[in-house]
């Protein structure tokens, strides 16, 4: 799949995002994984969120995000704010 536009949860906006940083195909997501493509991102876009996380994460296995359970959002987030607070002290 080359366009990534036809993945759930991502329109123009966060391909273009995606593109930024050297995404532009399903098997380059996968292997950056969503918390470290949010963590890219983010550092050039204070924009954002645990939604685009969320939405990233339901990419990669190919549902709307808000099929992924509560406690496996809460873990991604979790896992999400642990490397961020990590990164920021170097």
């Amino acid at each position: 799949m080359e366009n990534l536009t036809q993945l759930p949860n991502i329109g123009e906006t966060l391909a273009q995002k995606l593109n930024t940083i050297g995404i532009t195909c399903y098997d380059e997501l996968i292997s950056m994984g969503s918390v470290e493509v949010v963590l890219k991102i983010g550092e050039s876009d204070q924009t954002t969120c645990y939604n685009m996380l969320y939405a990233l994460e339901g990419a990669i296995r190919g549902v709307r995000w808000h099929a992924i359970s509560k406690e496996e959002r809460k873990q991604l987030k979790d896992e999400f704010d642990a490397v961020s607070v990590k990164e920021a002290r170097y």
